[in-house]
């Protein structure tokens, strides 16, 4: 079975890899996983209203800081639900039931949408097991969709022993697997995302002669010091832009080359850039993206493969992948690129990627973490 599961920050690799067994094809790889933690930041979106249910103790209302905390203290818990997948054990069909997550582990009703304790039947526990989400579920294992997961045992030594489930959709799949993080790690999930933070307020930002520096204004006949912090960072980026496009001008227009030769020199800037991945399908790159975190601002670079001249922006955006076209266009000799036909125009793709990471134009967001390739 081809699974694979978060090592959280206070596990230890060792104990980890002691639990898997000689025999296992089992390995471990390193990537970027932007959400992480994000449901600390922004706990409403990993956890949709029809799928969580306050006890009554909270008066049924709650707020971005009530429901993770709800989570961490072990006097409450709210409730987790919808309707999940499950694979019936020793056959290739899957039953769709109603599922309820409490503290005391995962129910499943064996009557419609029943909360009855005489209609509950228990599914699984966490305090000795392992969330894993599984890749390839709808073909390897004849799910009804792609958003599969499974608990694992700790002592579980053959995948025939694996409780299997499939969501519908990635939020509600996300939702329950947050959920399930949750409940078995409780606070110290919140140590883990507070801990990196405290050491950064721990340590100066900036050192006594970055203090000491001022914007400037040199433009007018007299020198004046820039006290508006907007105007100054508007400033910066002009003059960085405008530094970059007469660099990238030089680099273009050195001997007169043709329109093809500047796009060359254009591309040879971005390369070597880790946010670009060249030659990747639509596929691979929301396949990249999903494993990296979907939250707002994950973004890569790539070439297109439906037009080779041009590139695709993908980006994600309310946990939704999209895709932009970047058309270069020449003008007067000296090939632009722009992401909105033309409105707004760079020189290289770093100088686009510089841009939107200080300002959403044309985009829903603007470009905060970028994906890097994934060794395995």
């Amino acid at each position: 079975i081809s699974a694979e599961r978060i090592i959280e920050d206070h596990e230890s690799v060792m104990e980890v890899l002691s639990g898997w067994g000689m025999d296992t094809d089992s390995r471990l790889y390193f990537r970027k996983n932007y959400a992480k933690y994000e449901f600390f930041r922004k706990p409403l979106d990993f956890f949709p209203d029809h799928m969580v249910s306050i006890s009554s103790e909270m008066n049924g209302t709650v707020d971005h800081s009530q429901l993770i905390q709800t989570f961490l203290e072990s006097s409450s818990c709210p409730e987790i639900h919808g309707h999940l997948h499950a694979k019936e054990l020793s056959r290739k069909s899957w039953k769709k039931s109603y599922f309820i997550l409490r503290r005391s582990g995962l129910y499943f009703s064996n009557k419609g949408t029943s909360k009855e304790p005489r209609h509950l039947q228990f599914f699984a526990s966490f305090s000795d097991s392992d969330i894993y989400t599984i890749l390839s579920d709808k073909k390897v294992h004849g799910a009804p969709s792609d958003y599969g997961f499974c608990v694992k045992s700790t002592k579980c030594s053959s995948a025939r022993d694996l409780k299997l489930l499939c969501a519908d959709d990635e939020q509600t799949r996300t939702c329950w697997i947050t959920a399930m993080r949750l409940l078995k790690y409780g606070a110290q999930l919140y140590k883990n995302y507070i801990q990196p933070h405290q050491k950064q307020k721990a340590s100066p930002m900036r050192s006594i002669s970055e203090n000491s520096l001022v914007a400037m204004d040199f433009s007018g006949q007299k020198s004046r010091v820039i006290e508006n912090p907007s105007e100054a960072l508007s400033v910066a980026v002009e003059e960085g832009l405008s530094w970059r496009k007469k660099s990238c001008h030089r680099l273009s227009t050195h001997g007169s080359p043709s329109t093809s030769q500047s796009l060359a020199s254009s591309i040879s800037l971005h390369v070597g850039q880790s946010w670009f991945h060249g030659k990747m399908s639509r596929d691979d790159a929301q396949r990249l993206i999903t494993q990296q975190g979907l939250i707002d601002g994950v973004f890569l670079l790539r070439d297109s493969q439906s037009n080779p001249k041009t590139f695709v922006l993908s980006l994600c955006h309310m946990q939704r992948i999209k895709h932009f076209q970047i058309i270069p266009m020449d003008d007067e000799g000296e090939v632009l690129l722009s992401l909105d036909d033309g409105h707004t125009r760079f020189t290289d793709l770093i100088q686009l990627v510089e841009f939107y990471q200080l300002n959403c134009g044309v985009l829903p967001c603007k470009l905060k973490h970028h994906c890097t390739r994934v060794t395995l």
